[in-house]
C-alpha cells in the first residue's frame, strides 16, 4: 500500500538534505511530484533516482534565498492558516513543517571549519541531544502529506527534537 497515491507534491530544496529525502520518500510513496533546488545537475540526478525506482518528477530549477526567504519563513504560518481556511472546503490541507536541526550538506556542522564542539553545541540545543537525519524530517512530512492526516489543516507541526522547548 502507498500512502500517497493519486496525489501531487512540490517540494522545494530537493537537490539535497530533508528535501532530497522527502522527494524520494513521496515519490516511493505515489505521489507525482514537481522538485525544485538550485542546482540542476542535482535536481537531474534526484529525478533519475525517482524515475529509476518507477516514480514520476518534474524539476524547476531556481533559488528561493530572495532577502525574501527569511520574511517568507516568518510569514509562513499565516499563510499556511488562510490557504488551509480557503482551501478547506475544496479537500486542499495545508500545513507547515517545523523542523529542527537536521545533519544536511547545509548544516552548520558540516561547514568546512565547524569543530567537534560546535556539533555538541548544536546538539545540546535539542531535547533529545540530537539532530535530525533528513529521512526523519522526510517522514514527518509524509505524515502530513498522507490520509493519516486527513482532520489536520492549518497546523504548524514541529519535528524539531525538543529545540523549541529545551532549556539548555
Amino acid at each position: 500500500m502507498t500512502l500517497l497515491n493519486d496525489k501531487i507534491a512540490i517540494i522545494t530544496g530537493a537537490s539535497s538534505g530533508i528535501g532530497r529525502a522527502a522527494a524520494k520518500l513521496f515519490a516511493r510513496q505515489g505521489a507525482k511530484l514537481v522538485v525544485t533546488g538550485r542546482r540542476q545537475d542535482a535536481l537531474d540526478a534526484v529525478i533519475a533516482e525517482i524515475e529509476a525506482e518507477g516514480g514520476q518528477a518534474v524539476a524547476i530549477s531556481g533559488d528561493v534565498s530572495m532577502a525574501a526567504y527569511a520574511a517568507s519563513k516568518a510569514g509562513l504560518i499565516g499563510f499556511v492558516q488562510v490557504l488551509a481556511a480557503e482551501l478547506g472546503a475544496q479537500k486542499i490541507r495545508v500545513n507547515a513543517l517545523l523542523p529542527g536541526g537536521t545533519d544536511t550538506p547545509a548544516s552548520i556542522t558540516n561547514a568546512p571549519d565547524a569543530t567537534p564542539e560546535v556539533l555538541a553545541f548544536v546538539e545540546g540545543l535539542h531535547a533529545l541531544k540530537r539532530m535530525a537525519q533528513p529521512e526523519e524530517i522526510a517522514n514527518a512530512a509524509l505524515f502530513l502529506a498522507s490520509d493519516m492526516s486527513s482532520f489536520v489543516t492549518g497546523a504548524a507541526m514541529l519535528a524539531d527534537g525538543g529545540v523549541s522547548i529545551s532549556r539548555t
